[in-house]
């Protein structure tokens, strides 16, 4: 085994550190590739027995292929529905497939509706039946009831384990039925109310719940941050009403405005830190399910197309560059100069892109403030234009002895910080108004304004000022 096939990470152990440190510790990582080693199973199985599941779940998603199945071959038997549902999903397949079908099965009886659709959505309909079949029938009718909505939709989001109650029902009577109850979610924050149709009309949170006397009405004491969703809702509309109403559940409702699930802040977040992944691996160009478990040809699959839409990028502002060629081989500091100026753009450009589809995805930057907004980084980038202008001017006199050659760089400067500002602030506005998503494409467009605006302003400036 290579050093490559081993868990590599610089951290020290501390015992007064939770779970997620001590598994990242070069001793624990080290103890665990030796019982790899050795084939014990039951070492593993003590070493592993205290860890949460998400951290056994981060350990498999570190392992080389290899020893993945290595670790499942000795430590298979282990594995539970909890730890199932925190696997990536870049190796969950990878994971099914490697697992005893008994194993897997005791696995999906454990988890949530919502988890078990999260499993098999992406699996082709024999894999998804062979683990299906696994759930009674009831259990079975949900996950595809679940599976029947629209992908990225409140419906497959949603669990269809629900705790209700009639509106007429007192405290007395929702505690009783509770406590019946064979069978109950193993997390749930309010009891819903339903009218005869099952239609949702309120909720009543646990804690309100336990600390009222038997006799009260539940409708006396509905929250008013009860809100439904519909389960054709689209998942970042949802983790957005969850964020800004903060919540904690939602009932989701068919098209007749039935009660059919429910959606927790887990879930919820969930979504909201994918789509923040998304946009930060799309604003770097490298896919939006890039992941460290990917393989080499999965790597170099998601991140070739994006290198190769800077082609086009790259090929014009080397045709700006050739057009002054003649410039530039009469005066050779431009040449060694013009790279400042597209790095200081394409720098002020990308900063202003990070902010404006950030506001883009959390719905604070709209059609009613855009005009305010783009005044803004218009003003940010004359300023920032106008200070480090004046700074490379004066670097740029000390270095050649040369007052218009300081002059020409430091207005180049300007031109090339504002049209940064406002290339960064307007393509993903015009993206999103297009109905494209902005942190998939802006930053190609942003780099490309900025480096032939800054090559074309500072060549055209030196050419008409200098030659």
């Amino acid at each position: 085994m290579t050093d490559h096939d081993r868990l590599q990470i610089d951290q020290t152990p501390n015992p007064d550190q939770g779970d997620e440190d001590y598994v990242s510790s070069p001793e624990f990582l080290g103890r665990l590739d030796d019982i790899m080693d050795q084939g014990d199973q039951q070492a593993l199985n003590a070493l592993l027995e205290k860890l949460h599941g998400a951290d056994i779940a981060d350990i498999i998603e570190q392992l080389a292929p290899g020893r993945r199945r290595l670790f499942l071959e000795l430590y298979g038997a282990e594995i539970d529905g909890e730890i199932l549902s925190e696997i990536d999903e870049s190796i969950r397949e990878e994971v099914l497939e490697l697992l005893p079908r008994d194993v897997l099965a005791d696995a999906v009886r454990e988890m949530d509706s919502d988890d078990v659709v999260d499993l098999v959505e992406d699996l082709d309909d024999t894999d998804r039946d062979a683990i299906l079949s696994a759930l009674d029938d009831s259990d079975q009718a949900a996950v595809r009831q679940s599976l029947a909505y629209p992908e990225y939709s409140a419906g497959r989001l949603m669990q269809s384990e629900v705790v209700t109650a009639p509106e007429h029902w007192t405290v007395g009577d929702a505690i009783d039925h509770m406590r019946r109850e064979e069978w109950l979610p193993e997390q749930f924050y309010h009891v819903i109310l339903v009218d005869p149709r099952r239609h949702p009309i309120g909720y009543v949170t646990l804690g309100r719940l336990l600390a009222s006397r038997r006799d009260a009405p539940l409708r006396d004491m509905a929250e008013d941050s009860f809100r439904t969703i519909s389960a054709y809702a689209e998942e970042a509309d949802v983790a957005y009403i969850f964020n800004q109403y903060h919540l904690i559940s939602a009932p989701v409702v068919d098209g007749d405005d039935r009660l059919v699930g429910v959606i927790t802040i887990d879930d919820a977040m969930a979504v909201l830190d994918e789509e923040h992944e998304e946009d930060i691996l799309r604003l770097a160009g490298v896919g939006d399910e890039s992941s460290i478990s990917d393989s080499v040809l999965q790597t170099v699959r998601q991140r070739v197309p994006w290198l190769a839409t800077n082609i086009p990028t790259a090929l014009a502002a080397a045709a700006v560059i050739a057009f002054f060629e003649g410039a530039i081989s009469q005066l050779v500091a431009l040449a060694v100069l013009m790279p400042i100026v597209a790095s200081m753009g394409g720098n002020a450009g990308t900063q202003t892109l990070t902010v404006a589809v950030r506001g883009l995805a959390t719905r604070d930057l709209s059609s009613s403030n855009a005009l305010r907004v783009v005044r803004r980084e218009m003003v940010v980038g004359l300023i920032n234009g106008l200070v480090f202008g004046a700074i490379m001017a004066v670097i740029t006199f000390l270095w050649f002895q040369d007052p218009w050659l300081a002059a020409v760089i430091g207005m180049a400067m300007v031109i090339n910080l504002m049209v940064a500002a406002l290339a960064g602030i307007m393509v993903p506005l015009a993206l999103n108004k297009l109905g494209a998503d902005p942190a998939l494409a802006s930053g190609t467009f942003v780099t490309m304004m900025t480096d032939v605006i800054g090559f074309m302003a500072f060549l055209g400036l030196a050419s008409t000022v200098l030659l």
